[in-house]
């Protein structure tokens, strides 16, 4: 693993599935291989082309469970009605993919490792025209992954704000999961590495004032007694399926939690006064991210004095990758157990 990285070792199926007249074929489990496309297809152009991402963990016993499947197949049509594109059944979909997790059921992994599930679909018309597509490829590959930021800083990463380029803006494509998105942000990511950063932190696209996220995960900060987040509702920022895990496990846990908006400017007050305990990214990827620094046009915006990651940090993650290994009980219902 250390040697293939993330995301570069797969497994010997995958799932593909045609769109053609109006409807979805029946969806083949058929050997990872590659695809046979025209240079004039749809998605070489235009890019019409959407993304998930999700994880299988092998339980104590041997069995399989999948972590909240059905949300990310929820997001994934949101996307697709933002760029257009069909619908799939997302119930049949995951009756789909755990027939893929059968087939390739001997190469899950045991803890610390997982499997990381890619669901994607793009526009597969071979025509130079900016149209939506009439075909479409929908399709899911499978990857053994172990740490997303493996070997790095036991603090976590060190980030500073991106105040020139932006990853999104409200009526744009933040909320939806399109690669992009992605693929915008990677000057700005490339310059800060150049820089001694390993990430960027994005604000807002108007006033460069407002936090949004962490590279391509979603962040949070240990404001006094409360964790808060940014609210999506300006819809350039991604609803994130861990996110949306890690405000409930704390609000469990007896935790004040907060959406909302949030200035660079109150960080930088609440960093000065001692009240910005911690501060981490999540996301399905890497789960939570230990943030140690982060720099706001040269002025420290968060700083972790400590040796180690905060507290809170480490204890989410801990009860969070508890419940997806199955090691502690699963009072949301969030394990999705895969029939093998």
């Amino acid at each position: 693993m250390a040697k293939a990285g993330f995301g570069s070792q797969f497994t010997a199926h995958m799932l593909r599935q045609y769109y053609e007249n109006g409807a979805w074929q029946k969806a083949e489990v058929v050997p990872f291989s590659s695809f046979s496309l025209s240079p004039a297809t749809v998605v070489f152009h235009y890019g019409q082309e959407i993304f998930e991402g999700f994880k299988a963990y092998r339980q104590p016993g041997g069995s399989c469970c999948l972590f909240r499947p059905a949300r990310n197949l929820a997001r994934m049509n949101k996307s697709a009605a933002r760029l257009s594109m069909p619908a799939i059944n997302e119930k049949q979909t995951l009756a789909d993919i755990c027939a893929l997790l059968r087939t390739d059921k001997n190469e899950i992994p045991e803890r610390p490792e997982t499997l990381y599930l890619r669901p994607f679909m793009f526009g597969n018309d071979a025509v130079i025209r900016v149209n939506p597509s009439g075909s479409y490829i929908f399709c899911t590959i499978v990857c053994v992954v172990g740490e997303y930021f493996g070997g790095g800083d036991p603090r976590g990463v060190r980030l500073r704000t991106e105040t020139e380029y932006v990853r999104a803006a409200p009526g744009g494509t933040g909320a939806a999961k399109c690669g992009g998105n992605y693929a915008a942000s990677l000057a700005a990511q490339g310059r800060a590495a150049q820089e001694g950063f390993d990430q960027v932190v994005w604000l807002d696209a108007k006033e460069h004032r407002y936090i949004e996220e962490m590279g391509g995960m979603n962040i949070m900060f240990v404001l006094g007694d409360k964790l808060i987040t940014p609210s999506t509702d300006s819809g350039s920022i991604l609803a994130g399926i861990t996110r949306a895990s890690l405000l409930e496990l704390a609000n469990s846990m007896g935790r004040k939690v907060e959406e909302r908006a949030i200035t660079t400017d109150e960080l930088i007050t609440a960093q000065r006064s001692g009240e910005l305990k911690e501060a981490f990214a999540c996301g399905t990827a890497a789960v939570i991210t230990p943030i140690r620094e982060i720099l706001h046009r040269g002025e420290t915006l968060y700083k972790n004095n400590g040796e180690t990651a905060g507290a809170l940090t480490m204890e989410l993650r801990k009860r969070l990758m508890d419940i997806q290994f199955g090691l502690a009980p699963d009072p949301f219902g969030w394990r999705y157990t895969v029939d093998m």
